[in-house]
């Protein structure tokens, strides 16, 4: 390989990454490690290939096969596995020549709405890509696991580079308990739909809660969620505002009493990681990598409330003890305000990459 292209990277992402209006935690860690590598010693090619990912059309398909055919022999070519996983025809056939690795966001048949054969067949594409390259990047320990035993890939060939979290001021709250703030698309897997439901439930207490997140990515969704909402009297209660730009968006952080996050599925789940760094305690679902977010503070105790996906009794309760118990709040805000001290920052994530990366200059090129 070329000793002055030993330390740089082509990094291969979904076009649109920088779309303020559809934001989503995978475009904001592929905008933050192509800020953050250089720092840690190595120089970053961004190449930017518009198509809808993992669907992609004609022209999506030729621009990456474009890209990949550009890149130098020997090149290290890291892929976000949203435009990678799904075409194996396209990424194997490199693989003999290029040092790839693909960043895995989101395992492709995780995502919740697919219909099952469709989410077979993303299944079994991502671990034909999967199996072809020398390095898999996993966004949290959880992911990593998974990935090993789904798709039986070698454990000493999947990485971890957990996404990072700035530090914020500590948020102000309003009263300590109202202020319910869900930070995410507003899409199926996020569940929006069953925490409406389960606020449905809890009108006799004061509460507020504000949905921000992006509503583009499925309009039958939105109007269903908002036609719920407005059933069920909500009306002035819930307010979906849509992708905000970051001011707006730390605003809505800093009159947070409680973060809450409902989903169905996440490798890691960047909001909970971004309330905590502001001393926000949290409401998650006990799946994936969330646990992993949220974590433990330094004293091991918990900074928010973990509920099973499988019970629709245990949000509504858990919102109920959060609303009800003063002690709770108390405890929970406290564990929140040492756990946003020990957060890893984006540093330790370029890092962490970085260290992935490296395996790729020392793996020998095979046989194309």
């Amino acid at each position: 390989m070329n000793r002055a292209h030993t330390r740089t990277v082509h990094f291969v992402m979904p076009g649109g990454v920088d779309d303020p209006a559809a934001p989503s935690g995978g475009n904001v860690y592929d905008r933050r490690v192509c800020r953050d590598l250089p720092a840690v010693g190595w120089q970053v090619r961004e190449h930017a290939v518009v198509g809808t990912w993992p669907q992609p059309g004609a022209t999506a398909r030729a621009e990456l096969s474009r890209v990949l055919a550009e890149a130098e022999d020997g090149s290290a070519v890291l892929l976000d596995g949203l435009v990678a996983c799904a075409v194996p025809d396209i990424v194997v056939r490199e693989a003999g020549r290029l040092r790839l690795a693909v960043l895995v966001h989101l395992p492709l048949g995780d995502e919740t709405g697919l219909a099952p054969a469709r989410a077979a067949d993303l299944d079994a594409l991502e671990r034909d890509t999967l199996r072809a390259v020398p390095v898999v990047v996993a966004t949290s320990h959880w992911a990593a696991r998974r990935l090993v035993a789904h798709h039986r890939i070698a454990s000493e060939r999947v990485h971890v580079a957990a996404p990072g979290a700035d530090i914020a001021p500590p948020a102000p709250g309003t009263d300590g308990a109202s202020r319910l703030l869900c930070v995410a698309a507003v899409t199926p897997r996020k569940g929006q739909y069953r925490l409406v439901k389960a606020l449905a439930g809890l009108t006799d207490l004061p509460w507020t809660c504000t949905c921000v997140g992006g509503l583009g990515h499925d309009r039958g969704y939105v109007a269903g969620l908002r036609e719920l909402i407005e059933e069920s009297g909500l009306g002035d209660r819930v307010h979906l505002t849509g992708a905000l730009p970051k001011e707006e968006l730390d605003a809505s952080y800093a009159c947070a009493d409680l973060m809450v996050l409902p989903s169905y599925a996440e490798t890691y789940g960047m909001a909970v990681t971004e309330a905590l760094a502001r001393g926000i305690p949290v409401l998650a679902s006990a799946v994936g990598g969330l646990p992993e977010a949220v974590g433990r503070a330094p004293d091991g105790s918990v900074p928010g409330i973990l509920v099973p996906s499988d019970d629709p009794a245990a949000l509504p309760a858990a919102l109920r003890r959060w609303l009800g118990e003063p002690g709770l709040r108390r405890r929970l805000k406290a564990a929140a305000d040492d756990r946003r001290a020990a957060l890893d920052g984006w540093a330790t994530t370029a890092r962490n990459l970085a260290g992935a990366l490296e395996h790729l200059r020392s793996e020998p090129r095979r046989a194309a």
